[in-house]
């Protein structure tokens, strides 16, 4: 095998000349290579801080350190009013330099060509600009854009009290270190952005909660009274009325309990979404049994068999929101399985990630093309218009699914029944140890 052959690297061989080592060492590669070196410092540097002012006034500081130039300016452009406004600044009196138009001066000229300007200060073409920088001492200004992705951010004005070198390979470094401040400010624009928008939607987030919050509860206690009167006049006053009123008395008493039914589904979604878990081992047969008790009298009227799995373990769960994820399962199944319904059954399984439920009926069944809509807030199929319902039940299901990192999904097909699984997440049982 041949050897490797590097001049100028104090590498070692190793294993028979296979690979070389070199020990990384800021100090070492300043020696061999000052322009990496500062390159690097200002790289470092500027993932130091999401703070734009000391992240352009550190990077200024490296820039007139490694140049040995005396004061410096750093101007970001604000692209709506072609204007270039100073956000940092040192070595100098900034009185009379705070604005720029892209209209005016090296700094304007610089940023609309994009170009690196070195120029004498008594060479200016703006004379009352070169009296302002010869009265502060200065000789010679550069100009460096800081260009980003062919679009320019700003500019960097450095000066020098002094004749200085500009070789080409010190102009690019200066241009390279320029697009690296370009490129923070850029992210940094973008950061800000990202925090206001996130901010906006936090507001929104609170208005709509306020707002869903108070809807629920405002309608639910007049909703309540509502029903409750009506009921009460039609107790004591319903001989009185003819078949109309009755239709109408019946009409107010269902609407009433829907209002009821749709604020409490609006504070169950809002809940769901909102709270903690709260994990603990709930065994799954004692959980199914208090079901079956809540539903037995509805099973037993409609003459549907409830069936179990032979086995079901101890899981790591809210037990209150699954719960309530069955609950509106089997709900689910009584309300839309249709006349043909006669069995409900609740499947088990595990695999290595999720623990799987699954609630199979033999109802009339769901078009599987119209499915995934169910899962959604409102949305109901057009086959259960004339069925009762606030199209919330699974929307609140799926929510309780997310929170246990796991899912909801449904198997069907028109006239031969439905199958949902829900799904828990046994990664949960990892993150509570």
């Amino acid at each position: 095998m041949k050897g490797w052959v590097i001049s100028g690297v104090d590498g070692q061989m190793l294993n028979g000349e296979n690979h070389v080592t070199i020990k990384f060492s800021r100090s070492t590669l300043r020696q061999r290579n000052e322009a990496l070196s500062a390159l690097l410092e200002l790289s470092n540097f500027l993932s130091s801080t999401l703070d734009l002012k000391p992240l352009l006034e550190g990077a200024l500081a490296i820039v007139l350190n490694h140049f040995d130039l005396d004061s410096g300016r750093i101007y970001l452009l604000d692209p709506a009013e072609k204007i270039l406004t100073l956000a940092a600044h040192m070595g100098m009196d900034i009185s009379g330099l705070e604005t720029m138009r892209l209209d005016e001066g090296f700094s304007g000229r610089a940023a609309r060509t994009k170009s690196f300007i070195a120029q004498y200060i008594s060479e200016l073409d703006d004379k009352e600009r070169a009296a302002l920088l010869s009265r502060k001492g200065f000789e010679i200004i550069i100009c460096v854009p800081l260009i980003v992705m062919d679009r320019v951010e700003g500019v960097m004005n450095l000066a020098a009290k002094k004749n200085i070198e500009l070789a080409q390979e010190r102009m690019d470094l200066l241009m390279t270190m320029g697009h690296q401040i370009g490129v923070a400010v850029s992210h940094m624009r973008i950061y800000r952005d990202l925090q206001q928008k996130l901010k906006e939607v936090e507001e929104k987030k609170k208005t709509i909660k306020f707002f869903a919050y108070s809807i629920s509860h405002d309608l639910k206690s007049p909703a309540i009274g509502l029903h409750g009167l009506t009921e009460r006049f039609y107790r004591q006053y319903g001989e009185l009325l003819d078949d109309t009123g009755k239709v109408y008395c019946d009409h107010i008493l269902k609407s009433a309990q829907q209002i009821v039914t749709l604020a409490e589904q609006i504070n169950d979604y809002i809940a769901t979404r909102e709270l903690p878990l709260r994990l603990e081992r709930v065994g799954g047969r004692e959980m199914l049994a208090l079901l079956r008790q809540e539903f037995s009298e509805t099973l037993k009227e409609r003459n549907i068999t409830l069936s179990e799995p032979p086995f079901l373990p101890e899981i790591l769960m809210d037990e209150l929101l699954i719960t309530r994820a069955f609950r509106n399962l089997l709900d689910n199944a009584l309300k839309y399985g249709g006349e043909r319904l006669s069995e409900i059954r609740i499947g088990y399984e595990q695999n290595r990630s999720h623990h799987i439920f699954s609630v199979t009926d033999n109802g009339g069944g769901i078009d599987q093309e119209e499915a995934e809509k169910l899962f959604q807030l409102f949305q109901r199929l057009e086959a259960s218009r004339q069925i009762a319902g606030s199209g919330m039940g699974l929307a609140i299901v799926k929510e309780i699914a997310k929170k246990h990192l796991g899912d909801i999904w449904v198997e069907s097909a028109s006239g031969r029944g439905a199958t949902f699984y829900l799904s828990i997440s046994r990664k949960l049982e990892a993150m509570d140890s």
